[in-house]
């Protein structure tokens, strides 16, 4: 088994259509845009801590009467505001002005709305928690847990005694990036550990072998990314095949617990390497003359 472990900062992308969770927590980041779905006939609450200084939008009426994309309704003085589409497709980004920052929402029409954004002071915030340290020895065990997780809940069940699993069966979330592609099959939770683990299925449609980073997995979920603690991936796809992938995320990158829910809308990716030159692949036909072992 090929095991890596790496906080390597990376980039993801892919989605699953489960739907978001209605009523959502995220630490106040005024380098980050939130995105925001809205419905036409629901009413969408944003709460931040404190009352909310000014507020800055286009395509906005409060009103209902003056042509916008959007209705918002806001006390002077309170500390939230609430906002509901008035047209399908509609996109607009909405700035919020708080404690001399800056916070700034992408308002979409959704046939899936979040309801409720309930929005926390970083410096304040009680719900962030240390991250558990977690050894490589542990991280181990949890793969081989989640890849075993169907017969250790029949036969053993305190082995998995708080363990959640969301498993997708025969409509796996797929990723296509033109000559390969990511399909998500099952996502594990281990709650005392604050880890995830990833059960993903990577497909190469290309008649050329395709090299990946094994220890690059990470996974966004809204606008954060997740980096991966742990892996067991070969690292190399070769022509018209496929493989079967593990990997973790335990915490968050700035040290706290992640608590994220299963529920929750995944996006993963891997860096893909560049390929060999020609003339390497040619000279692997060549049987080397030395005892010194010869790498890519």
């Amino acid at each position: 088994m090929k095991s890596a472990i790496s906080i390597l900062l990376l980039a993801a992308t892919a989605a699953l259509a489960e739907p978001p969770e209605a009523v959502q927590r995220v630490v106040l980041d005024e380098r980050t845009v939130v995105t925001v779905p809205v419905a036409t006939n629901r009413v969408t609450t944003i709460s931040l801590p404190g009352p909310i200084a000014a507020i800055d939008a286009v395509g906005v009426t409060a009103d209902g009467k003056t042509p916008g994309q959007f209705q918002l309704a806001h006390t002077k003085g309170s500390s939230f505001v609430s906002v509901r589409a008035l047209a399908r497709k509609a996109a607009t980004n909405l700035n919020l002005r708080w404690n001399k920052r800056t916070y700034v929402f992408e308002l979409i029409e959704s046939d899936t709305p979040v309801l409720a954004l309930n929005l926390e002071d970083r410096s304040t915030a009680e719900a962030v928690q240390p991250a558990p340290q977690v050894t490589p020895t542990r991280l181990l065990a949890l793969l081989d847990k989640a890849k075993a997780f169907p017969l250790l809940k029949q036969q053993q069940p305190d082995a998995v005694t708080g363990a959640e699993a969301r498993t997708f069966g025969d409509q796996p979330q797929v990723s296509d990036f033109n000559d390969y592609e990511i399909r998500i099959e099952e996502v594990f939770r281990f709650n005392p550990e604050d880890t995830l683990v990833f059960h993903v299925t990577l497909r190469n449609k290309s008649e050329r072998v395709i090299r990946y980073l094994p220890e690059s997995f990470c996974v966004r979920v809204g606008n954060r990314l997740y980096y991966q603690s742990i892996s067991d991936a070969p690292g190399v796809l070769p022509a018209q095949s496929a493989c079967s992938c593990y990997f973790a995320i335990t915490g968050t990158p700035d040290g706290g617990r992640n608590e994220l829910s299963l529920k929750n809308e995944f996006t993963v990716l891997v860096t893909r390497l560049a390929p060999l030159p020609a003339a390497s692949s040619a000279s692997t036909n060549v049987q080397p003359t030395s005892a010194t072992e010869v790498k890519p």
